[in-house]
């Protein structure tokens, strides 16, 4: 399925994360919601993989523990989202779908 396009607009400011905001619902540490505005990372379908961390050219996403969460117990969280280049290499290669980029 992947990650909900309008959650922008569609879903409640839940918080603020290492200068992003976070879009609820959140109930930790089952349900994370969607970190990130411009670079979008639904921590609720993120499995860790690590595709985005590699693929990202220019360093938007850091590694982030998540215990006890069903996906996986780390998340690619988007810290440096201002820095995206729109290059759109992290949607291309996550396997879940996990991730929206959109210029603000």
């Amino acid at each position: 399925m992947g990650i909900d396009p309008s959650y922008r607009t569609s879903r409640p400011v839940a918080g603020d994360h290492e200068g992003h905001k976070v879009y609820g619902p959140v109930e930790n540490p089952k349900i994370l919601g969607i970190h990130g505005s411009i670079v979008g990372v639904d921590f609720d379908l993120c499995i860790a993989d690590g595709s985005c961390i590699n693929a990202c050219p220019v360093n938007v996403f850091q590694w982030l523990d998540t215990p006890g969460h069903p996906a996986s117990e780390k998340k690619a969280d988007p810290v440096n989202e201002q820095a995206c280049i729109f290059c759109m290499a992290c949607v291309n290669v996550c396997p879940v779908a996990a991730i929206d980029v959109k210029p603000p």
